[in-house]
Protein backbone atom coordinates (compact mmCIF):
# COMPACT_ATOMS: atom_id res chain seq x y z
CA UNK A 1 0.00 0.00 0.00
CA UNK A 2 1.41 3.36 -0.98
CA UNK A 3 1.63 6.11 1.67
CA UNK A 4 -1.51 8.12 2.25
CA UNK A 5 -0.83 11.84 2.06
CA UNK A 6 -1.66 13.93 5.09
CA UNK A 7 -4.25 16.66 4.66
CA UNK A 8 -3.02 19.68 6.63
CA UNK A 9 -5.61 22.34 5.78
CA UNK A 10 -7.90 21.22 8.60
CA UNK A 11 -5.09 21.06 11.12
CA UNK A 12 -4.26 24.73 10.62
CA UNK A 13 -7.81 25.98 11.03
CA UNK A 14 -10.27 26.51 13.85
CA UNK A 15 -12.99 23.93 13.28
CA UNK A 16 -16.51 23.50 14.57
CA UNK A 17 -18.26 20.15 14.53
CA UNK A 18 -22.03 20.39 14.60
CA UNK A 19 -23.10 17.13 16.20
CA UNK A 20 -26.73 18.13 16.38
CA UNK A 21 -28.87 21.09 15.37
CA UNK A 22 -28.81 22.06 19.05
CA UNK A 23 -26.40 25.02 19.26
CA UNK A 24 -23.70 23.27 21.35
CA UNK A 25 -20.51 22.95 19.28
CA UNK A 26 -17.14 21.40 19.91
CA UNK A 27 -14.45 23.91 18.99
CA UNK A 28 -11.22 22.33 17.84
CA UNK A 29 -8.09 24.37 18.54
CA UNK A 30 -5.32 25.08 16.05
CA UNK A 31 -3.19 22.33 17.60
CA UNK A 32 -5.93 19.72 17.82
CA UNK A 33 -4.33 17.47 15.22
CA UNK A 34 -0.77 17.92 16.46
CA UNK A 35 -0.86 14.62 18.32
CA UNK A 36 0.27 11.10 17.52
CA UNK A 37 -2.01 8.11 17.32
CA UNK A 38 -1.01 5.02 19.28
CA UNK A 39 -2.21 1.43 19.28
CA UNK A 40 -3.10 -0.69 22.30
CA UNK A 41 -3.99 -4.41 22.38
CA UNK A 42 -7.61 -5.13 23.25
CA UNK A 43 -8.02 -8.92 23.12
CA UNK A 44 -7.34 -11.72 20.65
CA UNK A 45 -6.64 -10.27 17.22
CA UNK A 46 -8.20 -6.87 17.95
CA UNK A 47 -6.39 -3.61 18.72
CA UNK A 48 -7.53 -0.05 19.36
CA UNK A 49 -5.87 2.98 17.77
CA UNK A 50 -6.48 6.14 19.75
CA UNK A 51 -5.60 9.77 20.15
CA UNK A 52 -4.15 10.76 23.55
CA UNK A 53 -7.58 12.18 24.46
CA UNK A 54 -9.48 9.09 23.29
CA UNK A 55 -11.28 11.06 20.59
CA UNK A 56 -12.90 8.70 18.02
CA UNK A 57 -11.28 5.32 18.66
CA UNK A 58 -10.51 3.01 15.74
CA UNK A 59 -10.78 -0.78 15.99
CA UNK A 60 -8.22 -2.90 14.13
CA UNK A 61 -8.75 -6.61 13.42
CA UNK A 62 -5.57 -8.27 12.09
CA UNK A 63 -4.76 -11.65 10.63
CA UNK A 64 -3.11 -13.42 7.71
CA UNK A 65 -5.97 -12.60 5.34
CA UNK A 66 -5.80 -8.88 5.94
CA UNK A 67 -6.93 -6.03 8.18
CA UNK A 68 -10.44 -4.84 8.96
CA UNK A 69 -10.80 -1.36 10.44
CA UNK A 70 -13.70 -0.03 12.47
CA UNK A 71 -13.92 3.71 11.70
CA UNK A 72 -11.24 5.89 10.16
CA UNK A 73 -10.65 8.94 12.39
CA UNK A 74 -10.35 12.51 11.05
CA UNK A 75 -8.79 12.90 7.62
CA UNK A 76 -5.69 14.71 8.98
CA UNK A 77 -4.86 11.53 10.91
CA UNK A 78 -5.01 9.29 7.82
CA UNK A 79 -1.27 8.91 7.44
CA UNK A 80 -0.75 8.25 11.14
CA UNK A 81 -3.60 5.73 11.17
CA UNK A 82 -1.99 3.66 8.41
CA UNK A 83 1.41 4.00 10.08
CA UNK A 84 0.04 2.58 13.33
CA UNK A 85 -1.57 -0.33 11.48
CA UNK A 86 1.80 -0.99 9.83
CA UNK A 87 3.36 -1.36 13.29
CA UNK A 88 0.92 -4.21 13.93
CA UNK A 89 1.06 -6.01 10.58
CA UNK A 90 2.28 -5.76 6.98
CA UNK A 91 -0.81 -7.38 5.49
CA UNK A 92 -3.24 -5.46 3.32
CA UNK A 93 -5.90 -3.21 4.82
CA UNK A 94 -8.92 -4.68 3.05
CA UNK A 95 -12.10 -3.60 4.81
CA UNK A 96 -13.46 -0.62 6.74
CA UNK A 97 -16.70 -0.62 8.73
CA UNK A 98 -18.10 2.77 9.73
CA UNK A 99 -20.10 2.86 12.96
CA UNK A 100 -21.88 6.11 12.06
CA UNK A 101 -21.76 9.23 9.95
CA UNK A 102 -19.84 11.83 11.99
CA UNK A 103 -16.64 13.24 10.47
CA UNK A 104 -14.35 12.14 13.30
CA UNK A 105 -15.25 8.54 12.40
CA UNK A 106 -15.35 8.73 8.59
CA UNK A 107 -12.73 11.38 7.86
CA UNK A 108 -10.18 8.83 6.67
CA UNK A 109 -12.63 7.06 4.35
CA UNK A 110 -11.60 8.75 1.13
CA UNK A 111 -7.81 8.24 1.52
CA UNK A 112 -8.36 4.60 2.47
CA UNK A 113 -10.77 4.03 -0.44
CA UNK A 114 -8.17 5.49 -2.78
CA UNK A 115 -5.89 2.65 -1.69
CA UNK A 116 -8.50 0.02 -2.48
CA UNK A 117 -10.10 -0.42 0.95
CA UNK A 118 -13.77 -1.46 0.72
CA UNK A 119 -16.08 0.58 2.96
CA UNK A 120 -19.12 -0.97 4.67
CA UNK A 121 -21.87 0.76 6.66
CA UNK A 122 -25.58 0.70 7.34
CA UNK A 123 -28.01 1.83 4.65
CA UNK A 124 -29.06 4.85 6.71
CA UNK A 125 -25.50 6.09 7.01
CA UNK A 126 -25.09 6.25 3.26
CA UNK A 127 -28.42 8.07 2.99
CA UNK A 128 -27.20 10.63 5.53
CA UNK A 129 -23.99 11.11 3.57
CA UNK A 130 -26.03 11.88 0.47
CA UNK A 131 -28.11 14.55 2.20
CA UNK A 132 -27.13 18.12 1.49
CA UNK A 133 -27.72 19.10 5.13
CA UNK A 134 -24.94 16.82 6.40
CA UNK A 135 -22.16 19.18 7.41
CA UNK A 136 -18.49 18.34 7.34
CA UNK A 137 -15.89 20.71 8.80
CA UNK A 138 -13.74 22.69 6.48
CA UNK A 139 -11.33 25.48 7.37
CA UNK A 140 -12.59 28.25 9.70
CA UNK A 141 -15.72 26.32 10.58
CA UNK A 142 -17.22 26.23 7.08
CA UNK A 143 -19.05 23.09 6.06
CA UNK A 144 -19.27 21.06 2.89
CA UNK A 145 -22.82 20.50 1.71
CA UNK A 146 -22.39 16.81 0.96
CA UNK A 147 -19.98 13.99 1.72
CA UNK A 148 -17.55 13.34 -1.17
CA UNK A 149 -18.45 10.33 -3.27
CA UNK A 150 -15.20 8.53 -2.56
CA UNK A 151 -15.88 8.60 1.21
CA UNK A 152 -19.23 6.83 0.95
CA UNK A 153 -19.77 3.15 1.77
CA UNK A 154 -19.19 0.78 -1.14
CA UNK A 155 -21.40 -1.87 0.50
CA UNK A 156 -24.37 -1.24 2.80
CA UNK A 157 -26.46 -3.60 4.88
CA UNK A 158 -29.98 -3.63 6.33
CA UNK A 159 -30.00 -5.53 9.64
CA UNK A 160 -26.69 -7.37 10.00
CA UNK A 161 -23.57 -8.35 8.12
CA UNK A 162 -21.00 -11.07 8.81
CA UNK A 163 -17.36 -11.21 7.67
CA UNK A 164 -15.76 -14.66 7.59
CA UNK A 165 -12.22 -13.48 7.86
CA UNK A 166 -8.92 -14.38 9.52
CA UNK A 167 -10.43 -17.57 10.90
CA UNK A 168 -13.15 -15.69 12.79
CA UNK A 169 -16.61 -14.26 12.30
CA UNK A 170 -16.94 -10.49 12.54
CA UNK A 171 -20.56 -9.53 13.15
CA UNK A 172 -21.87 -6.08 12.23
CA UNK A 173 -25.38 -5.24 13.39
CA UNK A 174 -27.68 -2.26 13.31
CA UNK A 175 -28.29 -0.67 16.70
CA UNK A 176 -31.62 0.97 17.52
CA UNK A 177 -31.62 4.69 16.57
CA UNK A 178 -29.40 6.02 19.35
CA UNK A 179 -26.49 8.36 18.58
CA UNK A 180 -27.78 8.46 14.97
CA UNK A 181 -30.20 6.31 12.98
CA UNK A 182 -27.35 4.44 11.29
CA UNK A 183 -25.30 3.24 14.26
CA UNK A 184 -23.47 -0.06 13.83
CA UNK A 185 -22.09 -2.31 16.54
CA UNK A 186 -19.13 -4.49 15.53
CA UNK A 187 -18.73 -7.72 17.48
CA UNK A 188 -15.71 -10.02 17.41
CA UNK A 189 -17.04 -13.12 19.24
CA UNK A 190 -13.84 -15.19 19.12
CA UNK A 191 -11.62 -12.33 20.29
CA UNK A 192 -14.50 -11.33 22.64
CA UNK A 193 -14.45 -7.65 21.71
CA UNK A 194 -17.32 -5.23 21.07
CA UNK A 195 -16.88 -1.86 19.33
CA UNK A 196 -19.91 0.35 19.98
CA UNK A 197 -19.03 3.55 18.16
CA UNK A 198 -20.45 6.67 19.78
CA UNK A 199 -23.49 4.96 21.27
CA UNK A 200 -21.15 4.37 24.21
CA UNK A 201 -18.45 6.70 25.45
CA UNK A 202 -16.57 7.01 28.70
CA UNK A 203 -16.04 10.76 28.47
CA UNK A 204 -19.47 12.40 28.62
CA UNK A 205 -23.22 12.03 28.76
CA UNK A 206 -24.76 10.33 25.71
CA UNK A 207 -24.76 12.49 22.61
CA UNK A 208 -28.09 12.07 20.85
CA UNK A 209 -27.87 13.57 17.38
CA UNK A 210 -31.54 14.10 16.55
CA UNK A 211 -30.41 15.95 13.43
CA UNK A 212 -29.24 12.58 12.09
CA UNK A 213 -31.98 10.42 13.54
CA UNK A 214 -30.73 9.74 17.07
CA UNK A 215 -33.22 9.15 19.91
CA UNK A 216 -33.20 8.87 23.68
CA UNK A 217 -35.35 5.74 23.76
CA UNK A 218 -33.14 4.14 21.13
CA UNK A 219 -30.04 5.00 23.14
CA UNK A 220 -31.33 3.09 26.15
CA UNK A 221 -32.48 0.21 23.93
CA UNK A 222 -29.10 0.11 22.17
CA UNK A 223 -27.22 0.03 25.47
CA UNK A 224 -29.44 -2.83 26.63
CA UNK A 225 -28.61 -4.66 23.40
CA UNK A 226 -24.88 -4.15 23.95
CA UNK A 227 -25.12 -5.35 27.55
CA UNK A 228 -26.93 -8.46 26.31
CA UNK A 229 -24.13 -9.20 23.83
CA UNK A 230 -21.27 -8.56 26.26
CA UNK A 231 -20.12 -11.38 28.47
CA UNK A 232 -18.24 -11.11 31.79
CA UNK A 233 -14.85 -10.97 30.02
CA UNK A 234 -15.84 -9.00 26.92
CA UNK A 235 -13.64 -6.01 26.11
CA UNK A 236 -15.55 -2.93 24.98
CA UNK A 237 -14.08 -0.23 22.74
CA UNK A 238 -15.89 3.07 23.34
CA UNK A 239 -16.32 5.58 20.56
CA UNK A 240 -14.60 8.13 22.80
CA UNK A 241 -12.42 7.38 25.80
CA UNK A 242 -8.79 6.45 26.35
CA UNK A 243 -9.41 3.07 27.99
CA UNK A 244 -10.81 -0.23 26.86
CA UNK A 245 -13.52 -1.18 29.35
CA UNK A 246 -15.97 -4.02 30.00
CA UNK A 247 -19.57 -4.94 30.63
CA UNK A 248 -19.62 -3.31 34.07
CA UNK A 249 -18.92 0.12 32.59
CA UNK A 250 -21.65 -0.43 30.00
CA UNK A 251 -24.16 -1.16 32.74
CA UNK A 252 -23.04 1.91 34.68
CA UNK A 253 -23.49 4.13 31.61
CA UNK A 254 -26.93 2.66 30.87
CA UNK A 255 -28.07 3.04 34.48
CA UNK A 256 -26.93 6.67 34.55
CA UNK A 257 -28.84 7.40 31.34
CA UNK A 258 -32.01 5.71 32.62
CA UNK A 259 -31.84 7.45 36.01
CA UNK A 260 -31.50 10.91 34.48
CA UNK A 261 -34.31 10.11 32.05
CA UNK A 262 -36.63 9.13 34.89
CA UNK A 263 -35.68 12.20 36.94
CA UNK A 264 -36.51 14.48 34.01
CA UNK A 265 -39.71 12.55 33.32
CA UNK A 266 -40.82 13.12 36.91
CA UNK A 267 -40.10 16.84 36.68
CA UNK A 268 -42.09 17.09 33.45
CA UNK A 269 -44.91 15.30 35.25
CA UNK A 270 -44.86 18.08 37.83
CA UNK A 271 -45.40 20.59 35.03
CA UNK A 272 -41.92 22.13 35.10
CA UNK A 273 -40.63 24.08 32.13
CA UNK A 274 -37.22 23.37 30.64
CA UNK A 275 -35.69 26.29 32.53
CA UNK A 276 -37.13 24.95 35.76
CA UNK A 277 -35.87 21.46 35.01
CA UNK A 278 -32.40 22.85 34.36
CA UNK A 279 -32.45 24.66 37.70
CA UNK A 280 -33.48 21.42 39.43
CA UNK A 281 -30.20 19.85 38.22
CA UNK A 282 -31.37 16.30 37.50
CA UNK A 283 -27.80 15.33 36.58
CA UNK A 284 -26.20 16.63 39.78
CA UNK A 285 -25.24 13.17 41.04
CA UNK A 286 -23.39 12.44 37.79
CA UNK A 287 -21.84 15.73 36.71
CA UNK A 288 -18.49 15.07 38.36
CA UNK A 289 -18.01 11.95 36.24
CA UNK A 290 -19.92 12.62 33.04
CA UNK A 291 -20.38 16.38 32.84
CA UNK A 292 -16.83 17.69 32.52
CA UNK A 293 -16.59 17.98 28.73
CA UNK A 294 -17.22 21.66 27.90
CA UNK A 295 -18.68 20.85 24.48
CA UNK A 296 -21.22 18.34 25.82
CA UNK A 297 -22.39 18.44 29.42
CA UNK A 298 -25.67 18.71 31.35
CA UNK A 299 -26.54 21.96 29.59
CA UNK A 300 -26.59 20.04 26.32
CA UNK A 301 -27.87 16.64 27.43
CA UNK A 302 -30.80 17.64 29.65
CA UNK A 303 -32.65 19.70 26.99
CA UNK A 304 -32.40 16.72 24.62
CA UNK A 305 -33.89 14.43 27.28
CA UNK A 306 -36.59 16.97 28.13
CA UNK A 307 -37.79 17.35 24.57
CA UNK A 308 -37.43 13.67 23.67
CA UNK A 309 -39.79 12.96 26.57
CA UNK A 310 -42.39 15.31 25.11
CA UNK A 311 -41.52 18.47 27.00
CA UNK A 312 -41.82 20.61 23.89
CA UNK A 313 -40.34 21.19 20.46
CA UNK A 314 -36.63 22.04 20.40
CA UNK A 315 -35.66 21.64 16.75
CA UNK A 316 -36.77 23.74 13.83
CA UNK A 317 -37.58 22.03 10.49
Amino acid sequence: MTPILRTTSLASSLLAITLTSFPAQAQLSDGFFDVKLTSVPVAGNVYMIRRPDGFANVGVFVGEEGVLLVDSQFQPHSEDLVAEVRKLTDVEIRFLVNTHVHPDHIGGNAPLAAEGVLIFAHDNMRVRMLERRLRFPRGNGRFLAQAPAEARPFVTYNDRLTFHFNGEEVRVLLAPPAHTDGDSFVHFPVSDVLHLGDVFRTTSYPIIDVYNGGTLAGTIEALDLAIGIAGPETKVIPGHGVDVVGRRELVEFRDMTVDITERVRALIGEGLTLDEVMRARPTAAYDAQWGQVPSWNANDFVPIVYHQLGGGSLYQP
